[in-house]
């Protein structure tokens, strides 16, 4: 289609690769499908594009045909404050300023949610009071009426343990073949690191700190239900709490979000990008009922600067900073640190698109 630069309408270089494509196409996708408020014409547009870029031969012969606009490309990139030179870092934060590092013991055990069997400690009290009650009437001489009652009260109370026992060890294979299963895995899915480096931040910055929360489970490239698309770039789960993660890098300044989740920067509106996190946190409450959901947009400056951020209590999504990030949802999920929702669990994972 002529007047249309197929890389530009993508927001890829000319030399980027299928993969950077694919990527490109498949972020754009969740915006400007019919389905989600775009039109039909710009959708077919855009296939047009993916298409044309993805197929080898369509793509030399396309570049045969249409000269490159690095002009074009250099202005796109100032006028969204980006500076192609500027590579943001994960940050060194000291473990002394992180509130909730030392409340972990990272060798804790593991418990799985929903409790299937009795606990292991009444349990074995139980256990305990039946023994002492069959050595009790075995170190005494009863009368035939009281010898009747013990052993009434003995088969009753053992029948109950019995019980118990068998409880308590098909939890325990529950439990076992869920971890044999899962191999342990902390984290699941990669990160969109070709198409944005602000996602390949993100996924090292929960590896090397919310990771010590014994619990915690780390997901990357979500789809909502019924979608195909990368629709949310990160999740951390631990017990029965989520947190859904977009990345971003954005221009430096400071960020607030309102009660709707619209962002706004340094006290304007801010109109350099978007978020669909207060959709995707109301999807996936919908989903999981018994889990409490909230959403982050993370922000990496785009240039030099610095970023800030307010959280408000309340608010559908909240913009921070990395080290705000670490700080203030490592504390709000290391209140239960040990524990696994299965089933939870097994729901976010069918949404990660590629593990």
């Amino acid at each position: 289609m002529r007047g249309v630069d197929y890389y530009e309408l993508l927001g890829v270089n000319r030399d980027a690769t299928a993969a950077e494509i694919k990527s490109a196409y498949r972020s754009l996708a969740r915006s400007m499908h019919p389905d989600v408020g775009g039109t039909a014409g710009t959708f077919r547009l855009l296939q047009e594009a993916y298409e044309t870029l993805n197929d080898p031969v369509r793509r030399a012969d396309y570049d045969r045909v249409d000269e490159p606009a690095p002009r074009r490309q250099r202005r796109r990139r100032r006028d969204f404050g980006e500076d192609p030179d500027y590579v943001p870092k994960v940050p060194r934060l000291r473990l002394d300023d992180i509130p909730w590092w030392d409340t972990v013991d990272p060798g804790t055990r593991v418990r799985y949610l929903p409790v299937t069997g009795p606990e292991r400690a009444p349990t074995l009290a139980l256990v305990g009071g039946w023994s002492m009650l069959l050595l009790a009437g075995l170190a005494v001489e009863l009368t035939a009426m009281l010898l009747a009652a013990w052993l009434s009260l003995l088969v009753a109370s053992g029948v109950v343990i019995v019980l118990l026992l068998r409880r308590h060890i098909r939890a325990h294979r529950i439990d076992r073949s869920f971890v044999s299963e899962f191999g342990g895995r902390r984290i699941f899915g990669l990160p969109d690191a070709q198409h944005e480096r602000a996602q390949q931040l993100t996924a090292e910055l929960c590896a090397k700190y919310l990771t010590r929360l014994p619990g915690v489970r780390v997901f990357h490239g979500l789809a909502w239900p019924d979608s195909v698309f990368e629709d949310v770039h990160h999740a951390v789960l631990c017990g029965r709490r989520l947190v859904l993660v977009e990345s971003k890098s954005w221009l430096p300044g400071h960020y607030t979000a309102d009660e709707d989740g619209a962002l706004w920067r340094n006290g304007h509106l801010f109109r350099g990008g978007a978020t669909r996190l207060p959709e995707g946190v109301e999807i996936f409450a919908e989903l999981l009922p018994d889990v409490e959901v909230r959403g982050v947009v993370l922000i990496y400056p785009s240039r030099a600067g610095d970023v800030t951020t307010v959280e408000q209590d309340g608010d559908p999504v909240s913009p921070m900073t990395p080290a705000q990030f670490v700080r203030e949802i490592g504390r709000w999920l290391a209140q239960d640190p040990a524990s696994v929702d299965r089933e939870a669990f097994t729901t976010v994972l069918e949404q990660v698109v590629v593990d």
